[in-house]
This record gives C-alpha cells, sequence and structure tokens, in this order.
C-alpha cells in the first residue's frame, strides 16, 4: 500500500471490501467453502481428501477456477495499457454479472462466475508484471501490519506497512456486509456485489482519466 497515492489506496481497501462480500456470499450460498480465500479451499481440499475424498472435487474445482481467473485477468491488464485497472474490474464486473444471472438457475454456474471474478480481480494493481496488491487475500497484509507495529517499536519507520492494516478492515467490513445482504436479501446479494463492482469500476476510470490529464 506505501507506494499508492490517497484514491488508488482509497480503491484498494474498497476491493478487498468488495471481495469480502463476494467471499461471503459464496460461502453462505455453498456452505463452507470459498471463492477467494484459496488459503481455506486448499484446507477444505486437504481435509476432504483425508476424509470424504468424493467431496474434494468442490474446494479443486474452486482453487483450478480461481487461478483461472487469475489467467484471465492478467492477460486482459497487460492488454488494458494505461486503462489496465478499467480493463480488469470490466471483466470482474462482466464475471459478476454472470454469476448473479445464474444464481437462480444454476448453482455452479453461480460459483464459477463469482470464483473467476476474484481470481481476476486480484490484477488491478500490477507492478512490471507482477501483483502489487492481493485485494482477495490479507494474510500478507497482516504479516506487513505485523513488521509495521514491531518497526515503530524498534524505532524505525513503520507507517507505509500500517496502512496495510485498511486491506484487513476492508475485507472484513465486506464480510459483514456481505453476510447481511445475504440474510435479508438472498436473491438480490449477488446483483449488489455485481452493481458495487460497476461503481468501482467508474471510480477506476476517474482515476485514470485524472492520471492521463496529469500525464502521469
Amino acid at each position: 500500500m506505501r507506494p499508492l497515492d490517497r484514491p488508488r489506496r482509497r480503491l484498494a481497501v474498497a476491493l478487498a471490501a468488495l471481495a469480502g462480500f463476494v467471499d461471503a456470499v459464496g460461502y453462505l450460498a455453498v456452505g463452507g467453502y470459498f471463492v477467494s480465500f484459496m488459503s481455506g479451499n486448499t484446507t477444505r481440499l486437504a481435509v476432504d481428501l483425508a476424509s470424504d475424498p468424493a467431496q474434494a472435487a468442490i474446494p479443486a474445482a474452486l482453487i483450478a477456477g480461481f487461478v483461472v481467473g487469475v489467467v484471465l485477468g492478467a492477460v486482459v491488464a497487460e492488454r488494458g495499457g494505461a486503462r489496465r485497472k478499467s480493463a480488469v474490474l470490466a471483466l470482474t464486473s462482466g464475471l459478476l454479472l454472470l454469476a448473479a444471472g445464474f444464481d437462480r438457475f444454476s448453482h455452479a454456474g453461480f460459483l464459477a462466475g463469482s470464483v473467476l471474478a476474484m481470481g481476476a480481480l486480484n490484477n488491478v494493481f500490477r507492478r512490471h508484471g507482477e501483483v502489487a496488491v492481493g485485494v482477495t487475500y490479507t494474510t500478507g497484509a497482516l504479516v506487513r501490519l505485523g513488521q509495521g507495529i514491531a518497526a515503530i517499536l524498534t524505532g524505525r519507520p513503520g507507517e507505509g506497512r500500517l496502512s496495510a492494516g485498511l486491506l484487513w478492515l476492508g475485507l472484513a467490513s465486506g464480510g459483514v456486509l456481505g453476510a447481511l445482504a445475504f440474510s435479508a436479501f438472498r436473491t438480490a446479494a449477488p446483483w449488489i456485489a455485481a452493481t458495487s463492482s460497476l461503481l468501482l469500476l467508474a471510480a477506476a476510470w476517474s482515476i485514470e482519466s485524472a492520471a492521463e490529464r496529469a500525464g502521469r
């Protein structure tokens, strides 16, 4: 988060919140599996392989779908040039709209659209062909937060690392909102996620337009 200016930092936190929202909705819809948290799905895969091998197909498919989503997002980002954030968010929004459309008719279609979207989303912030900010997982953010606290305790600068805690807060807040939306408006929750993604697409477009006007 340190190299990001304030608008991009806010966008990153908002994207983490979107990931938390979608993950909570997917978790509740599927009954204990994730569409953005692949560490959790890897643990479920290991447990299912040991206790119920037939059930392991679910986390395995979700992990594979996430990787495919990352690949799609990376290709779109590379071809998007200066508008890569908008391009990736357009892809993400389209996949979330697809997931919402499938929700009533195909459980598998809903999960496929959601997990592909979450994989793609990690390509919004890229630097030198690598993911600069992972917005669907926050273990790394919590590590950087802890390192920042340790830096302050030992008399070194830690402000940049402390801001990584905002990603965790965004993901957690989005998860709470996703769980509440699922409980109150089950069929509307996927559409709320897709609409939120479209709003973030507009925000990314605005940021990139401002950067073009500033010549950077």
